[in-house]
């Protein structure tokens, strides 16, 4: 990774603390880790430090929401209480973004993911996501799609109305005010 996605030391101690007083604030959301090895896990990897600047940048609000137990990695997800702002107004990847004859938006969920070093979240964890507490009550998020249904136009994306979590699908290339995405990181 080059200079342009390594934090200047200042930027670093402050995304740690806001890191560490959010994972100490919502202890609910990880019960069985403890910051020490958190923060150990990302001194390890300042790539991972970046990409969650980026999401804290753009309204996500990261915090670690589990652990894999397949790999043993660290999941940070976006817990922000709607979709983040600094990813609205997007369709859902760059095909679909160019294939716009007018008003194409300036990014896709796919493609600013990826810029981010992160992935759009699938259902399951959109799913395991709602299950600590209820997020999108007012705005939607693109969740990855399986390919059968891109390769015919469709995107899915997700939302919490009426006490339960609703996948719903859209023509990839729509976008809207209320629409972003969520991203897991990890670590």
């Amino acid at each position: 990774m080059g200079a342009e996605r390594t934090l200047k030391t200042g930027e670093r101690e402050e995304l740690l603390a806001t890191l560490e007083e959010r994972f100490l604030a919502h202890a609910a959301r990880h019960p069985d880790l403890e910051w020490a090895e958190v923060r150990s896990r990302l001194d390890a990897r300042p790539e991972a430090l970046w990409s969650l600047a980026e999401m804290e940048r753009t309204g996500g609000e990261p915090d670690v929401v589990g652990c894999d137990e397949a790999t043993g990695e660290l999941l940070f997800c976006d817990c922000a209480r709607e979709s983040p702002k600094g990813r609205r107004s997007i369709c859902y990847d760059g095909a679909a973004r160019k294939a716009r004859k007018k008003h194409a938006p300036d990014s896709s969920a796919v493609e600013m993911a990826t810029a981010m070093g992160v992935e759009l979240l699938d259902e399951d964890q959109y799913r395991a996501l709602q299950a600590l507490g209820p997020v999108d009550t007012k705005t939607s998020s693109w969740v990855k799609t399986p390919p059968a249904m891109r390769e015919r136009g469709g995107g899915l994306f997700g939302d919490h109305r009426f006490g339960r979590v609703f996948f719903y699908h859209n023509g990839v290339e729509s976008y809207y005010a209320a629409r972003g995405f969520r991203g897991v990181l990890r670590v």
